[in-house]
């Protein structure tokens, strides 16, 4: 047994020498396809020209690609004789955010979204970095066809930002029409981790979150005279201060869960009692039955206010569930062990650590959602110099987040960890 051990690490030692000279090798140029990544971004539904040059990369990678999968989406398949399929994701679209590294490349891009407003556009996610791992990952595995055997399937994600491009792409048969996975890989962008290093979750690592809108109804008046009235705003109190009793009474101590009420608006006037109300609402969580009995509550606690307050029957409150909801990412023990020995044989077993799962949201969880159900592991990626995480550390403060204007990777090493680390765990895995 521990001959056979030992000529695995040997072989494996072998395999990740291989994969660091080549991404040594491409690592200039993917540089400077991050820069011009940065530079360009697009908006969720309008990743026209981002998705036409991750499919020509692709094509000049050597797979065959196949573009306007769901929408914008770019499926790209590497089959190397039989084997395991490996599907590996990146994400494509920016965020509706100026700017403000003041990097050389930085964006400087203004557009006009769905409602027509001008916004500006940075790729404040880390998606750009995402992309250029994800073509180098796919110029490694095609440069090192023989210690492999199998089918890779890498896809260009429209619509992360909105949660939706996952189901787009599935719904326009993902799984069907392309190689069917058995385990599927993902990295995604740390704002307050070392570049060099990667962390991984096991079990549920981001949450399930529902965006919930109420419109909370009245009966307008003279404010002199609030008994001919029927005040939301005072109503609109009640619930906001009602809701915070679900996690605090409602969901069992240690099953984590979040009530927001982030956006609050109605009248117009000191002396008017207005007619409407409408609070914006986000819910995180991790477990499905919990997730339900937040919703559940809501309209429970809402629906009890408006009552108590002796509310109209026509003007009772109303709950809207909006359908732009992402379910919770759940990285599968087994195969998250798996990469972690892969990857750390690439980047050295201190640099990849144990991460605490976050309420934050990605839909890569949707390709382990359906009939398949189809492992997966998502990893986090080191972006900030080491000596900003360590002084950021030492004083308690806090390095800009992701989806900050302020955001700002280190691309050369960032990507060349990205590759090593995704590019050593698809080969790993397929020959595993």
């Amino acid at each position: 047994m521990k001959t056979i051990l030992a000529a695995i690490l040997v072989v494996s030692s072998a395999i990740a020498a291989d994969v660091a000279s080549i991404t040594k090798q491409e690592l200039p140029s993917l540089v400077e396809l991050y820069k011009e990544l940065h530079a360009n971004p697009e908006l969720s539904l309008h990743e026209v020209e981002t998705a036409t040059r991750v499919a020509k990369e692709l094509r000049a990678a050597g797979l065959e690609v196949t573009e306007k999968v769901g929408g914008h989406g770019v499926v790209g398949v590497l089959r190397n004789g039989d084997g395991p399929v490996i599907l590996v994701r990146t994400d494509l679209d920016a965020l509706p955010v100026k700017e403000l590294t003041g990097a050389p490349y930085a964006s400087t891009k203004v557009v006009k979204d769905d409602q027509g407003n001008e916004v500006n556009v940075m790729h404040a996610c880390g998606h750009d970095i995402h992309m250029a791992s994800f073509i180098g990952t796919a110029r490694v595995l095609a440069k090192t066809k023989e210690q492999w055997q199998g089918t890779v399937v890498m896809i260009g994600q429209p619509a992360e930002e909105r949660v939706l491009g996952a189901r787009f792409m599935l719904r326009d048969g993902l799984f069907s029409k392309f190689p069917k996975p058995d385990k599927a890989v993902a990295l995604h962008c740390a704002s307050d981790m070392a570049h060099g290093q990667i962390g991984i979750v096991e079990g549920f690592a981001l949450a399930n979150v529902d965006s919930v809108e109420i419109s909370v109804k009245g009966v307008g008046g003279h404010g002199s005279m609030p008994h001919l009235c029927k005040d939301p705003i005072l109503l609109a109190s009640q619930i906001v201060l009602a809701l915070q009793t679900i996690v605090s009474r409602e969901v069992r101590p240690g099953d984590p869960a979040v009530v927001t009420v982030g956006s609050i608006h109605g009248g117009t006037k000191s002396n008017i009692i207005s007619d409407e109300v409408r609070l914006q609402l986000t819910l995180r969580s991790y477990k499905t039955e919990t997730r339900r009995h937040l919703i559940d509550s809501i309209k429970r606690i809402v629906k009890a206010q408006a009552e108590s307050a002796n509310m109209p029957a026509g003007r009772m409150p109303e709950v809207i569930i909006s359908p732009d909801s992402a379910s919770a990412l759940y990285n599968q023990p087994a195969l998250c062990a798996e990469v972690r020995t892969l990857a750390s044989q690439a980047i050295g077993a201190d640099n990849v650590l144990t991460r605490e799962p976050v309420m934050g949201a990605e839909d890569f969880s949707e390709y382990g959602m359906t009939k398949e159900k189809v492992p997966l592991c998502m990893f986090w990626l080191g972006t900030q110099p080491p000596e900003a995480v360590s002084q950021a550390k030492a004083k308690g403060a806090t390095l800009p987040s992701l989806h900050s204007p302020l955001f700002k990777p280190v691309p050369g090493p960032s990507i060349e960890t990205g590759v090593k680390a995704m590019a050593s765990a698809v080969i790993g895995l397929m020959r595993g």
